[in-house]
Order: structure tokens, then C-alpha cells, then sequence
């Protein structure tokens, strides 16, 4: 048998997205900021795009500027001259029903020509120009440039210093330093002896002690008891097993106390002052206010342009009709990806809207009385009563937010799991977790409650969940086990 290539024709079924639904899928996940950034862009991509201006005198503007064109006179630029308005669209053969394409589109239909770049804006000072956030490595590397005089020592300095992480550790071993710059490994810890005493002091360190007492020396700590814990006993102190930790150093707890409270202000992670973490402002997409007895869902547009198709470049594809197939196509085709545009933007704010309409309904009580009466919900249950697709519903509420008279929460906040409770009622597991917390607020500090024990008082209300689901929930809240709870309340009793 042998093998040969062959060219051959097969017919078969497949799942297509066409490019209009590939576009409002792509524009359902987009936040307001996001979103204005993809107008923007589709307007200066598409010449059928306009952005309309709010402002009066420029309303005015236009309308005479159309009223002139109506009349055939020149403006300015000498482009509208004898331009007529009588057929704006292009009738060719086969393009029946154009019209009334462009009928459904009518609001976004303008007459006038408006140009995307007439706004002027001042340019932003120099004085307002934020540069860029120096890096923990440069940093260190401008440093190192004036610690280390010969070539050589600057060069496997600037390595070592390339070997830190984030948190300011070294990602290798010593010995693989050496190794790879060919050197010794004691010639990599004498350059990290000084790397250690740069800012911020402690970077370069190879564990969590030796950037502590890095930063002790630093601040000239002389206390042995303090630089005992962190040479030895740093396990102890992550179980916070106090006690051991007391009988070992032959101490009381009220100074083992004292020597934590000063480590306190050593920081454990030195490489994180130079992160490039930033806040993160959010803006809200929605807004639910209530008037009334009734509850309003509003979408924030605030900052969106408003589209229409430019009414000039409509009218250059009617004249383009009679003669220039090229440029006909070309606009047409450009016409078409306005519409769609347009209409997708419109279907996401109708989606938007129809998935927060529905929150609204089912929380109402959460919105009017807490967290003891918000609801289980799930995407499926939107998806199914508005009628669209799952995942539609997941596209939805990404990166959205809703701001209510409660504050402002994630889409996301309001779909979590549900729990059976006693009666057969579904209850939500942020009320759970939120009741979960409270128990270990108003817990006696000398008997902590174990997680059988949550559990137990959890069922007495109608609210039965295992042992390890408790366990999850309290770690998911960071609320550390009761035995350390237990050590911290002794410690601070003898204190």
C-alpha cells in the first residue's frame, strides 16, 4: 500500500460565528472605559461614523451648514457644491430593501457633514506627566552603580541583583549563582552582604531570617533574644505557639510579647515597596436607585459618544453609485460595519440591562434590609428567563459594577452558590460565611469556637453544613483555626 497526496472536495456542516456576532460578543465583557477606547477607534477606522456633538452652538452650526448644502451653495472647503439631498441612498439593481434597512436605523442617520478631529483640546503640561515608577531592580542596579567601583564586581552585582524577585528573595541558591557566573560562592555572598544594606535594606536575602536580621542590623538591634526567634524558632512564631516559644528562651509571655510587637515593624517582604501594584478606580456601569416603592435600573453612559452615520459620506455613496464601483463598494462595505456596529452597542446595553433588571428583582430584599436577605443565584436562571446563552450572561457580568444605596458591588457578588436550609429553603452562602464571621466576633476569647462548634450553632438556626465546609468558608474569610485564635487571646491576657 502505498501513501500519495490528493486534492479532493468534502461537504460538511460546521458552527460558524459570523463577523457581526463575533463583534457583539467581543463588546458584551467591555467596561465603560473599555468601551469608549473601541468607539474611538471604530471612528477613526470607519469614515460612516460620526460622533454627535451635544453642544448648542455647534448644533446651530450644522443646521445651516445643511440648510446651505439644501440649497446648493459652496461651503468653504468647496466640496457640497450643486450636491443634492433628493437621494441619499443608492438604488442599483439588486439592492432592493436598502431602504428599508437604512429605515430601522434611522436615529443614527445624519444629514451633515461633521469632522472627527474639530474639537480642540489643550495639551496637558509637562509639570502634570507622570513618569514612569522606578522598578525595585533599577533601583537597586542605580545603587549598586555607585557602591561598586571595579567592572567585574559592578557586573555580577547587577546579575545577582537580576536573580531577585518581587518580595526581594533570591530565586536561585547560592551555589547556582556561582555556578553560573563562574565565580565562588563566597564571592557571591560578599557582594550580597552589600546588596543586603542597600535600599530597601533586606533585598537579595535567601529566606525570611536572614532579611530580618538584615534589617536589624540595619537598625542596629542588639536585643539576642529578638535575633534568637528569628534564627531558630520562626516556625514557632507562623503556628504562634507562644508558649513553647517562652519555655524555650526561659522568658515570659509578656516579653515574648515585646520581642513579637518588635518584629512587627520589620517588613518581611522588603521588595514589595517598589511594586508596580496600583489602586484600581472603579466605575460604576450600572446604578440602581429606588423612587418610591419602586426600584430603577439605569445604565451609566456617562462619557459615551453617541453614534450616527455621517450623512456626507452617505451621500459620496450615492454619487459613487453611478460610476466609481470601487469607491461603491468600498463605502458600502463601510456602511454595513457602521450598522452592525451600532446595532451590537445597542444589543449589549439591552443585554446589560435585562441581566441587571433581573438582580434587582430577586435582591430587592438584600437591597432594602442586608445580607441576611440576599439570594441564592445562578447564571443559568438569567440565561433561562431572559433567553439567552449562559455564557452570554457570564460576558455580562465580567468586570461590571453596580452602584446601589448599599455601595458599589461586583455583578459577580450577587451569583454564588446555595445551601439547603432546614425548611427547604435555598440560602445564600455569603449569608452563611457572613454569620460565620459574626460567631467568631462575638466568640469568648478564652474558648474559641472550633469549627464542629460553628457548625453545630449553624444547624441550631437552620443552616446544617459540614464540618469542612465551615473549614473553607472561615478560610476563605481569613479567619485563622480556634487553637490559634486560642494562643494569641493567652498572649494577650498576659500581656
Amino acid at each position: 500500500m502505498t501513501l500519495k497526496q490528493r486534492l479532493d472536495q468534502r461537504q460538511a456542516q460546521k458552527l460558524i460565528l459570523a463577523p457581526a456576532l463575533q463583534q457583539a460578543i467581543k463588546l458584551l465583557p467591555l467596561t465603560n472605559l473599555e468601551l469608549i477606547e473601541v468607539i474611538d477607534q471604530e471612528a477613526v477606522q470607519n469614515p460612516m461614523i460620526e460622533i454627535e456633538d451635544e453642544q448648542p452652538e455647534r448644533r446651530a452650526r450644522d443646521s445651516e451648514t445643511r440648510a446651505a448644502e439644501e440649497a446648493g451653495v459652496r461651503n468653504k472647503d468647496g466640496l457640497l457644491e450643486g450636491l443634492s439631498l433628493v437621494s441619499t441612498e443608492p438604488k442599483l439593481a439588486g439592492e432592493a430593501g436598502a431602504d428599508n434597512v437604512l429605515a430601522e436605523f434611522h436615529e443614527y442617520l445624519d444629514e451633515g457633514f461633521r469632522p472627527h478631529f474639530s474639537e480642540t483640546r489643550e495639551a496637558a503640561s509637562l509639570e502634570n506627566t507622570i513618569s514612569r515608577t522606578a522598578t525595585l531592580w533599577d533601583h537597586l542596579n542605580w545603587q549598586a552603580s555607585l557602591a561598586f567601583f571595579d567592572p567585574e564586581d559592578r557586573e555580577l552585582a547587577e546579575r545577582i541583583i537580576g536573580d531577585i524577585d518581587e518580595n526581594g528573595y533570591l530565586s536561585s541558591t547560592v551555589e547556582e549563582l556561582a555556578r553560573l557566573n563562574r565565580t565562588t560562592p563566597e564571592k557571591i555572598d560578599e557582594l550580597r552582604d552589600k546588596i543586603k544594606a542597600f535600599d530597601p535594606v533586606g533585598c537579595g536575602s535567601r529566606d525570611l531570617g536572614e532579611a530580618l536580621l538584615a534589617q536589624m542590623d540595619q537598625l542596629q538591634v542588639q536585643d539576642e533574644v529578638v535575633r534568637t526567634i528569628v534564627a531558630r524558632h520562626l516556625p514557632l512564631l507562623e503556628r504562634s505557639d507562644y508558649a513553647q516559644l517562652a519555655r524555650l528562651l526561659g522568658i515570659s509571655l509578656p516579653e515574648v510579647r515585646e520581642r513579637i510587637d518588635l518584629l512587627k515593624t520589620l517588613d518581611p517582604t522588603p521588595g514589595r515597596k517598589y511594586s508596580e501594584e496600583r489602586t484600581t478606580y472603579v466605575v460604576p456601569d450600572i446604578f440602581v436607585v429606588k423612587e418610591g416603592d419602586e426600584w430603577k435600573v439605569e445604565l451609566n453612559e456617562e462619557g459615551l459618544p453617541r453614534l450616527r452615520v455621517s450623512g456626507y459620506y452617505r451621500r459620496l455613496l450615492a454619487e459613487a453609485a453611478e460610476g466609481q464601483p470601487e469607491a461603491y463598494h468600498f463605502l458600502k462595505d463601510r456602511l454595513k460595519k457602521a450598522l452592525w456596529f451600532m446595532r451590537s452597542l445597542d444589543q449589549r446595553n439591552q443585554t446589560i440591562h435585562k441581566v441587571a433588571r433581573f438582580i434587582v428583582g430577586r435582591q430587592q430584599e438584600f437591597f432594602e434590609k442586608g445580607i441576611d436577605y440576599i439570594r441564592p443565584l445562578t447564571l443559568m436562571e438569567i440565561a433561562q428567563d431572559i433567553g439567552v446563552h449562559e455564557s452570554t450572561v457570564g460576558r455580562v457580568v465580567a468586570n461590571k459594577h453596580m452602584m446601589t444605596p448599599r455601595g458599589v458591588f461586583p455583578l459577580k457578588y450577587f451569583f454564588h452558590k446555595s445551601l439547603q436550609g432546614s425548611c427547604g429553603e435555598d440560602v445564600s452562602s455569603l449569608k452563611v460565611k457572613d454569620r460565620i464571621r459574626r460567631l467568631v466576633e462575638a466568640e469568648d476569647k478564652d474558648r474559641p469556637l472550633s469549627d464542629i462548634e460553628i457548625g453545630d450553632l449553624l444547624a441550631r438556626e437552620g443552616l446544617t453544613i459540614a464540618r469542612r465546609t465551615v473549614a473553607k468558608y472561615r478560610n476563605q474569610l481569613r479567619i485563622e483555626p480556634s487553637h490559634i485564635r486560642k494562643r494569641k487571646s493567652v498572649l494577650e491576657e498576659k500581656t
